[in-house]
């Protein structure tokens, strides 16, 4: 169910920046109104928003202030689609976090730096990487079918969604759940007659050249010195457009992109370092990982 991009719309948490902010740009660029949903814009989408106002005859692009995981906030983009554009064709809940040190599996809730809290009973990092898109995906799916016509959710997993990392283990477990989503949803493109087509598939990138990595000392302590492995934002928004606009890419797909693009199986699949995608850290990140832990043990 190839969907040509132009003159639908598209709902994209987290544009404000990175991989789904180069995302929006490609589908205004190509025609396709957008939904901005996120906390905040970066310059160049404040830049963006108005180069495509809601005046203009072509392609238009809005932005609605979204806490992804406030659930009333997310039916209100959707509401924001309808309003504007008569509803969502493609949704993508891109919005996500690399294990911060607010929401981190070595810093404890109640402990350090981490805003989870013992009364809380939940984690940051679980509601912004495995719930929000799991709801939103509730909702897009909803949302096409009362509407009676074809729509694509696009979700962004991780080479993570395969390869374990010990310093980002949440993290990694975020991105295991969104193969596993999207793998079990593969069925909703080939719906009973009277039903429409719905396509849900992911793009899992390798390290990416984004303000989530390069705004964060933490996380840039990690990367390698001589060889980061970057890719840019634009080569995966590319690759997200392919998972809508072409054939081959049916429901149930998890494209890879780092040095290679390429499918990841879902059995007896090689892992991102046989497609050249593996992401190495510096090896003296671990130091910190074991520090946490010592700390840990002397409390006792």
């Amino acid at each position: 169910m190839a969907m040509n991009v132009e003159n639908k719309t598209a709902i994209i948490t987290g544009a404000g920046s990175g991989i789904n902010f180069c995302y929006a740009k490609l589908l205004l660029g190509k025609g396709c109104n957008v939904v901005i949903a996120d906390l905040m814009l970066r310059p160049e989408a404040q830049a963006l928003i108005s180069e495509y106002p809601l005046e203009s005859k072509g392609a238009k692009a809005v932005f609605q202030k979204t806490d992804v995981a406030d659930w009333a906030q997310l039916e209100t983009m959707f509401e924001i689609a309808t309003k504007h554009f008569g509803g969502a064709d493609i949704v993508c809940p891109g919005a996500g976090i690399y294990e911060p040190l607010w929401s981190n599996f070595w810093i404890p809730p109640g402990t350090g730096t981490s805003r989870d809290t013992i009364e809380g009973s939940r984690y940051a990092i679980l509601d912004i990487n495995v719930t929000h898109p799991i709801r939103v995906t509730q909702m897009a799916i909803s949302h096409f079918l009362k509407r009676n016509k074809p729509g694509v959710i696009v979700h962004i997993s991780s080479v993570g969604g395969q390869a374990p990392n010990f310093p980002t283990p949440v993290y990694v477990a975020t991105k295991h759940a969104i193969n596993g989503l999207v793998r079990s949803l593969d069925r909703l493109e080939d719906p009973p007659a009277h039903l429409p087509k719905i396509r849900v598939n992911a793009v899992a990138p390798a390290r990416i050249l984004t303000p989530l990595w390069t705004d964060n000392a933490e996380k840039m302590a990690m990367v390698m010195k001589n060889n980061p492995g970057w890719v840019t934002p634009e080569d995966v928004a590319l690759v997200m457009l392919d998972l809508v606009e072409k054939e081959e890419h049916v429901g149930g797909t998890i494209l890879e992109v780092g040095a290679t693009v390429g499918r990841v199986e879902t059995f007896n699949d090689g892992g991102p370092a046989s497609r050249g995608n593996g992401v190495k850290n510096d090896p003296g990140y671990e130091k910190d990982m074991w520090a946490m832990m010592e700390k840990i043990a002397a409390e006792k």
